[in-house]
Parts: C-alpha cells; sequence; structure tokens
C-alpha cells in the first residue's frame, strides 16, 4: 500500500464513518482490507483503491463495513447496566408514570448484544411494566451486523460473554451449537442502519441513549457535532450513557456528568436526580440486581 493509497483511504473513512484513523494505523488498514481485496478477486490493496475510484460505490460499502470494529459482548463493561437498573429505571418508572412510556436507543449496537441486554433488564421488570409501550431502537453502520441483529443467533462463545447463565437458560433457545433468543425478547428490539455522521432526528426524542465505545474512533469536532444533536434528541430528564473511555468533558457543554456514576450523563440546564435515590427501588428492579451481578 503505497502512501497516497493510505491517505486516500484516511479520507474516504473519515468522510464515510468518522472512523480518524493516525499516520501511524496502515497495519490496522492492511489487515482489515487485504482480505476483502482478496475476496473480490484482487492482489492488493492499491488495486482495491484503483477499484474503489471507478467502480461501484457497493465496494466502498464494503470497505467501511471491514474498518468498522464490531466489537461487543453481552452486558458489556457491567456498570451501565447497573446503572439502568439502580439510577435509571427507577426514576424513569416514576417520572413516566402518566404516560407509561420507554424509549431507548442504542447506537452503534454492533450484533445485537447490548440492545439485547437492555431488553432482558426490562424483561426482568415483569409486572412493573405491565402495560407500558416499551420502544428499543438499535441502529449500525453495517447491515451485515444488523442482519444478525434481527437473527438473534449466538454461538457458544458469544453467549458465554458476560452473559448471566440464568438468563441464558430464560431467555434462549439452544439450536445445535448455536442459542437463539426468544421470539419475545426479539420482539422487543427494532434496528436500523444509521451513519451517526448523518442527521438522525427522524427518530424521534428518547428516554436514554446508549451511544457506546463508538466516539473514540472520531476526532473532537465530530464528537462535539454528534453530543449537540444527541442533546436535541434525549428527554430533558433522560440520560446519555457512554463507554468507559469517553466523556463530554473538555468537548461540549450539551451534556454534565450524573454525581457518582461514571459514564452516566445527564442534559445540561437540568435538575440533577439525587444518586441515592434508588435505595427504595421496586422489588421487581431488585430481582434484577440478583441475576445480573
Amino acid at each position: 500500500m503505497t502512501p497516497m493509497d493510505y491517505e486516500f483511504l484516511r479520507k474516504l473513512l473519515k468522510e464515510r464513518s468518522g472512523l480518524d484513523l493516525s499516520p501511524d494505523k496502515q497495519y490496522l488498514v492492511e489487515s482489515r482490507l487485504i482480505p476483502l481485496a482478496r475476496k473480490v478477486g484482487l492482489p492488493g490493496i492499491t488495486e482495491l483503491v484503483q477499484k474503489m475510484k471507478s467502480g461501484p460505490d457497493a465496494l466502498t460499502a464494503e470497505v467501511v463495513e471491514a474498518m468498522t470494529t464490531n466489537e461487543t459482548f453481552f452486558f458489556r463493561d457491567k456498570v451501565p447496566f447497573d446503572h439502568l437498573r439502580d439510577t435509571m429505571l427507577p426514576a424513569l418508572l416514576q417520572a413516566r408514570a402518566s404516560r407509561r412510556s420507554l424509549r431507548i436507543w442504542c447506537a452503534a449496537s454492533s450484533t445485537g448484544q447490548e440492545p439485547y441486554s437492555i431488553a432482558m433488564c426490562l424483561k426482568e421488570l415483569g409486572s412493573a411494566l405491565a402495560g407500558w409501550r416499551v420502544e428499543i431502537i438499535g441502529t449500525d453502520l453495517s447491515q451485515a451486523v444488523l442482519e444478525k441483529s434481527r437473527a438473534g443467533i449466538f454461538s457458544q462463545f458469544e453467549v458465554q460473554r458476560g452473559l448471566p447463565i440464568q438468563l441464558l437458560v430464560k431467555y434462549f433457545t439452544q439450536i445445535g451449537e448455536l442459542w437463539q433468543l426468544n421470539a419475545d425478547i426479539r420482539a422487543m428490539v427494532q434496528y436500523r442502519q444509521l451513519n451517526l455522521l448523518h442527521d438522525f432526528s427522524q427518530l424521534g426524542t428518547f428516554d436514554v441513549i446508549f451511544c457506546r465505545n463508538v466516539l473514540i474512533y472520531f476526532d473532537q469536532d465530530t464528537k462535539a457535532g454528534i453530543f449537540e444533536r444527541l442533546a436535541r434528541m434525549v428527554e430533558p430528564d433522560g440520560f446519555l450513557v457512554l463507554g468507559a473511555a469517553e466523556s463530554v468533558v473538555g468537548i461540549s457543554d450539551a451534556f454534565k456528568p450524573y454525581p457518582e456514576r461514571r459514564g452516566l450523563y445527564r442534559p445540561n440546564g437540568t435538575r440533577t436526580a439525587r444518586p441515592g435515590a434508588a435505595a427504595g427501588m421496586p422489588q421487581a428492579l431488585r430481582a434484577v440486581a440478583s441475576v445480573a451481578r
């Protein structure tokens, strides 16, 4: 791969996906794109770049997908799901009692483990959500991972990463060496293809937005712009959940950290609930705690 090829790919990936590759990441591009080049019958990346410049846009889409990181697993990092159970859901069950509806968005949902983890948390509430309208939206740039998400079929390795055995037995059906989520859990999540660099206002507003482990690949200006647009889509008393290595601090004032809750943020200008307010959580939430811990 020539320096010109690399610069072309860096620019294209930033424009199409927001991925901001530093000059020393040539090895990453080679490891991801050489297999793709061979799959489409080309000897190397230089030939792949030439075909991209003159060929169909579908090849460019394949390149972007190949460079997108889809690392995920059930209840990843655990802390955000503790926050969901102990802080967000108690506050929202009280605040939304009159309208009896919840909307949750998982941006960069990858192969579905995150939105399905949220769905299982909500399912564990049982009668506490009886009669409520609950929407979970999962979005991702990659059509391939969205198709896998909708199927809800996971390998033995995937269900062993972070998923409590009680939930595996309760919500999955074994199919040979694979495991499929039961239809009632799959039906709780809607999947849509979406690029965070583009307008996403058509999704409407949400009570909770999970946007984890994707912004780390963007430059500061791109992050700031996304935070500003996310702030317009979360309810004034709603929540934003970021990954462990991500923060709004020093980037945007659209959100402020929730006291003593790592990775949890509220829209700026709203009144922050008392961190200990979940002490009297409903029995159903305590049930979730006993399973997920």
